[in-house]
């Protein structure tokens, strides 16, 4: 056995059977790696799916998912040794639950996947987890009962618990050592699997918890005017003066995720994707603050792109921005998210209504897209090509046929103001799901792909007032592009490492350091920043940030090569094998040392 022989690592997640998010994105950059396969022997993902969502099933089913079924009693799938389908079936009839047992691809790796539909489940087997939570941990269950999504992650637990047992074995340890496997929980969403795998099978697995964000921060940054600008202020002064957040922002205690997540302390070990939630956890309460905290970053996709490929992409945006406004761009910018609160895309917004003037100056031209949706799996293509018809989506949109839903109507609103006043620059809201013309519509070109926003990109956007990594923001950054970041961005940390900041590639907007008058401030006082101290700061860093973006485009072919090759070889320090090989691995590792 070597440092980095583990027997088995079982991750717990949302995310098992599909990619819905950064947690599927984490999984597919860890679990392709040739050097994670080489040092895990066996791995296994696990977690809850819905066999009744038809479009959940038709998602995990799909060729590019890369999942094969091995055990499914519902289905009469039983490719797998008797004694291990007698072992599932009992799980599922002793807990009344469906499992479904595979494999899935993770690029040229094929890991096992074990999915649990908990809906009807006996509950007796929950509230035997529940006064476990409450003893060990002081987890009071009754306050979150009445919540759907805590009830689901709770009731799948239990028999997820017993189905990893009936597919190891119930291994024990062996004698003089430990074996080597860990349970990793991937947010909060994990960690009911986990306590309920430590409570069954103690000693047999190490516990992680892997914090890809701090989920009692985000609504405390979120719902409050004074977002990133107030809550890191009042952060750095409360810490400063040993108090901790329930000391500063009251009890939590009424929030699930929160009860969850403070008792995740009692873990063997804590991950977290960037340096400002390892600040968070400590501050989180005096447990997190004692324990060590291993940094293990997000990686970035990196692949090679010529400069003969960037102009081609980036051609093709820029003709699909002529069929939409029936002129030419100069620039291409590009924000491909979420449209939730957290990404502040009023950000982006300010710092065009700086850009424009600027441009406008030199005789040029911008239009930014942005690629978001309120709805994740975005429109009905029939319909997509019906509105483009009937009024020109996405440059004009409508709230009452189902174009625009939830934040898409008010951020539509805010672009439709700003492209009515702009001199050089247009702001597009494409809100569905894919990048091709069968999705989007017949002005985009025939032979436009995703990858084209990727590579083509002059300019990535990435302000957010909470974000724990931000694999999206940085994504463009091997193909040449400049990516403007908030400075509260995990990957931040993870750029000025690897030597990223000093390079033109990266356009930091600072929206939390306050101006020197403000910077004395008792913690009362930080604690009282509001919209009107934001706005003031905002403006001031969207004035400097567009500064930097108009010095920063490459106006020459040199230019250009020299942003790309420095993008590409920053993207290489900021890669997926580095993660593992320098900050996964050895994470891993330790847990067994000690």
């Amino acid at each position: 056995m070597t440092l980095t022989d583990f027997a088995l690592v079982v991750h717990a997640t949302h995310e098992a059977g599909v990619k819905v998010g950064g947690i599927g994105a984490v999984l597919d950059g860890l679990l392709s790696q040739p050097a994670y396969n080489r040092a895990v022997r066996r791995t296994l993902v696990a977690g809850p799916f819905n066999p009744w969502d038809r479009l959940e099933m038709e998602r995990l089913y799909a060729p590019r998912n890369g999942f094969k079924a091995r055990y499914s009693a519902h289905d009469g799938f039983y490719d797998v040794p008797p004694d291990v389908a007698r072992a599932l079936t009992q799980v599922e009839l002793g807990y009344r639950v469906r499992l479904l047992y595979g494999t899935r691809r993770f690029g040229d790796a094929e890991h096992e996947i074990l999915l649990v539909d908990p809906r009807g489940a006996d509950p007796a087997a929950a509230n035997g987890l529940k006064y476990h939570l409450w003893e060990r941990y002081g987890i009071d269950s009754t306050r979150y009962e009445w919540l759907d999504e805590y009830n689901l992650y709770l009731n799948a637990a239990e028999p997820t618990a017993a189905g990893l047992a009936a597919l190891v074995d119930g291994a024990e340890p062996d004698s003089g050592q430990a074996q080597r496997a860990a349970i990793i929980a991937h947010e909060w969403l994990g960690l009911p699997l986990a306590f309920s795998a430590a409570r069954h099978q103690p000693g047999v697995y190490r516990t992680v918890f892997y914090a890809h964000e701090t989920a009692s921060v985000r609504p405390l940054v979120e719902f409050h005017p004074g977002h990133d600008t107030r809550f890191y202020n009042v952060m750095v002064a409360a810490r400063q003066q040993g108090r901790f957040l329930e000391d500063v922002f009251g009890s939590q205690r009424g929030f699930f995720k929160h009860a969850l997540v403070s008792a995740a302390a009692q873990c063997d070990g804590v991950f977290a994707v960037g340096d400002l939630v390892v600040d968070e956890l400590r501050f989180l309460s005096p447990a997190f603050a004692a324990r060590p905290i291993a940094l293990v970053y997000n990686g970035a996709p990196a692949q090679a792109v010529s400069l003969t490929e960037r102009f081609a992409s980036k051609q093709r945006l820029q003709r699909y921005a002529e069929n939409l406004y029936g002129f030419r761009l100069s620039w291409v910018f590009t924000h491909v998210t979420r449209l939730v609160q957290s990404k502040a895309l009023w950000r982006d917004v300010r710092v065009m209504e700086e850009l424009d003037g600027l441009l406008a100056a030199r005789g040029e031209t911008a239009i930014l897209y942005l690629l978001s949706s309120s709805i994740p799996s975005g429109r009905r293509a029939e319909d997509v090509m019906r509105w483009e018809a009937q009024y020109g989506w996405p440059v004009a949109h409508r709230a009452d046929n189902g174009d625009l839903a939830g934040l898409e109507v008010e951020t539509f609103q805010a672009l439709a103001r700003y492209n009515d006043s702009a001199q050089a620059s247009r702001i597009v809201l494409v809100n569905q799901f894919g990048w091709s013309r069968d999705r989007c519509g017949l002005r985009m070109p025939a032979e436009m792909s995703f990858a084209d926003i990727r590579n083509g990109s002059d300019l990535e956007f990435g302000q957010s007032i909470y974000e724990p990594f931000g694999i999206g923001q940085i994504e463009p950054l091997s193909a040449g592009a400049l990516c403007c970041l908030s400075n509260v961005c995990g990957c931040v940390g993870f750029i000025s490492k690897a030597g990223g900041l000093a390079l033109p590639n990266i356009v930091l907007a600072d929206y939390v350091t306050l101006p020197p008058r403000y910077q004395s401030r008792s913690l009362s006082e930080l604690l009282g920043l509001g919209q009107w101290q934001r706005d003031v700061l905002e403006a001031i860093t969207a004035r400097a940030t567009a500064q930097k973006i108009v010095s920063r485009l490459p106006r020459d072919e040199h230019a250009a090569r020299s942003l790309l090759e420095q993008g590409d070889e920053l993207g290489q320090r900021l890669s997926w094998p580095v993660v593992v090989e320098d900050m996964f691995l050895p994470g891993l590792e330790r847990l067994f040392r000690g």
